[in-house]
């Protein structure tokens, strides 16, 4: 099961109790999977799709708790699209009816409302219904699982919904971006306009918002583990850095030693000079710091550094 899959499981399982915010919840939900058919007489039935079994059992129960009614649940065909081959997926819908009280359920969403005398769906955000910070979180969670998804923290951070008019992607993006911390952007793909975030904290912060507490659990231990992973890496990759030049430092420096002894030997050396090449050359693999103990009294690595860099400048003025 999918990471986006198991963000909208424990989502529907998510008790709504404050009555405007089970409105808000339903009218998000509503207005991200539901559909109108006009049924004659100017009435209208709502059939609400997903293909997530948990999600129809949610909203057919959070429809009898807020207005009362029995909705009809179907099962069919899903959507291919985008899926495994060989695999059945279902659709399943929820059906209200007129006698079900949908035009009231429509008007009450904020979905169907009245210009100048006469009825119009609304394609944006009804501002009544998301007055509050309880209820906005509330409508998120209904549109994330109604056109939700979100990639595997796994391989990347992205999270996206996924909107059917410009309006409600402008409306969208102000709702998430009331939010403290929180920026959402939108892209225009084919005739549809998407709202997303790209930035891990956002994501991580959006899931708590919309109440998906283990799936953010689960986000920050994977992020801990990828941190560590890059870190090891990094420190992995910065100690064969140094191990290559401490390499071809000690090559140089045997070099400019093995110079000035064919040249002048290394009597010709000063006293502290000479000790440090003697040691070098005994021990060619040792690091620096390791030839500094050797001699007596120690040296600091600067101290040897130092020395090993005038032998080097003199070796460079010897013609041979």
């Amino acid at each position: 099961m999918s990471f986006a899959s198991e963000t909208k499981n424990e989502l529907s399982r998510v008790e709504t109790e404050k009555k405007c915010c089970q409105l808000a919840e339903i009218s998000g939900f509503l207005r991200a999977a539901g559909s109108l058919r006009l049924v004659g007489g100017g009435k209208f039935r709502v059939v609400i799709t997903t293909e997530n079994p948990a999600i129809a059992r949610h909203y057919k129960k959070l429809l009898q708790e807020y207005f009362g009614i029995e909705t009809r649940l179907e099962i069919g065909e899903g959507s291919s699209v985008g899926k495994a081959r060989n695999v059945n997926h279902y659709a399943y819908s929820l059906t209200i009816d007129p006698d079900n009280l949908s035009e009231q359920i429509l008007r009450e969403t904020g979905i169907l409302l009245v210009k100048e005398g006469n009825n119009y769906i609304s394609d944006g955000i009804y501002s009544g219904i998301v007055k509050s910070k309880c209820c906005k979180k509330a409508y998120l969670r209904g549109i994330f699982m109604g056109n939700g998804t979100m990639s595997d923290p796994e391989k990347g951070y992205h999270l996206e919904f996924v909107c059917r008019s410009e309006q409600l992607a402008l409306d969208l993006r102000r709702l998430i971006n009331s939010f403290v911390d929180l920026s959402a952007k939108i892209s225009k793909r084919k005739d549809q306009y998407v709202v997303y975030m790209k930035k891990a904290d956002y994501i991580r912060d959006t899931l708590a918002i919309m109440g998906a507490n283990n799936q953010v659990f689960t986000m920050e231990e994977i992020r801990i583990k990828k941190s560590m992973v890059s870190d090891a890496k990094r420190i992995a990759n910065c100690d064969t850095a140094n191990v290559d030049r401490a390499v071809e430092a000690a090559m140089r420096q045997l070099a400019a030693i093995e110079k000035i002894e064919k040249a002048k030997g290394l009597d010709w050396l000063p006293e502290k000079l000479r000790e440090v090449a003697a040691l070098r050359k005994e021990n060619p693999d040792i690091s620096i710091m390791a030839l500094g103990e050797l001699l007596d009294p120690p040296l600091k690595k600067s101290g040897i550094n130092h020395r090993l860099a005038r032998i080097e400048e003199l070796a460079g003025k010897i013609s041979l």
